[in-house]
């Protein structure tokens, strides 16, 4: 099986690396990505992403990019269930960060504007890499 996302999107909020009772640094985010085809109006559709990146690649990101800046990530891709206010069983889509690269563009960049961020679940999991004693091939 293989999961891996690669994307190329604008940071559309305010970074603020955190780091968890484990004492391990997380960073999250979401990123805008505009599609490659237009719709039927002409205008391109822009889907937002959420974004979390564990220990040395959250302080790098935290440290070189910021809102409004592009970025280009490589992952895996999460899903996680919650439950959420309502108590309602709820899905939380996130793309966990493995590598980060610069695009080349220039420091300074207009955010575009974007929707509301919606609220994680309460609380993140701890970050564990996986072996290949974890799987059972």
């Amino acid at each position: 099986m293989y999961n891996n996302f690669q994307i190329m999107g604008r940071i559309v909020n305010d970074l603020e690396l955190r780091t968890i009772p484990a004492g391990i640094t997380v960073l999250t985010f979401r990123v805008a990505v505009d599609r490659r085809h237009k719709n039927k109006d002409g205008e391109r559709v822009t889907d937002f992403f959420n974004v979390v990146a564990w220990r040395g690649t959250a302080e790098f990101i935290s440290k070189y990019f910021g809102k409004g800046r592009m970025i280009f990530l490589e992952g895996e891709m999460q899903i996680r269930e919650y439950t959420d206010k309502n108590g309602n069983p709820a899905l939380w889509h996130e793309l966990i960060v493995d590598r980060v690269c610069f695009t080349g563009e220039p420091k300074q960049t207009a955010a575009p504007s974007a929707p509301p961020i919606p609220e994680p679940p309460q609380e993140l999991p701890e970050y564990q890499q996986n072996s290949d004693d974890d799987y059972p091939f």
